[in-house]
């Protein structure tokens, strides 16, 4: 496979894992109240709002900011201090705007961003590091708002309903 090649593939594959856990989200969020978007099962652990606001810093931090070329302006205390002051609808449109401006910095990086090293939050990592790291971060937290999702409601959220998921791979 040529590098042109590989890296569309890549970059497709990326996009297609960011649409899929943003899809994750959204099924998720639809089952919770207002109310529940801000709840901590305890001290240590955050609420939907808190991983939702976390998402968006982490991804335009490392991506828009670092891979884009522009300046970090993060302020990633705050996404875990906060208790209120979103709706649900706020976060989820913001969720989008991010995932959106992050898709559109992927699939404009060259080659040659993707494997340039830069420093991002004391990591030495290559443009493709970069997206890796995003791509498993937020899958990462989708799966922690699934799993309080279902904690608070004791139901499947069906994410892959219609699907026959015990289809045997292909040689």
């Amino acid at each position: 496979m040529e590098n042109n090649q590989f890296s569309a593939n890549f970059k497709e594959n990326a996009l297609y894992r960011l649409d899929e856990s943003t899809r994750m989200i959204e099924k998720s969020l639809v089952e919770i109240t207002e109310e529940e978007l801000w709840l901590k099962p305890n001290g240590v652990l955050n609420s939907i709002g808190n991983l939702m606001l976390h998402l968006c810093g982490n991804m335009t931090q490392y991506v828009v900011s670092s891979l884009g070329n522009i300046p970090d302006l993060r302020n990633r205390g705050e996404e875990f201090s906060l208790d209120g002051g979103f709706s649900k609808e706020v976060l989820e449109q913001q969720l989008k705007t991010t995932v959106n401006r992050v898709k559109e910095t992927i699939l404009r990086a060259s080659d040659a961003e993707l494997l340039r090293e830069r420093n991002v939050q004391g990591f030495s990592l290559s443009g493709i590091g970069i997206v890796l790291h995003v791509v498993e971060h937020y899958s990462y937290h989708t799966g922690q708002i699934a799993f309080w999702v279902k904690l608070l409601k004791n139901k499947s959220l069906g994410f892959y309903d219609g699907l026959d998921l015990n289809i045997k791979n292909e040689a």
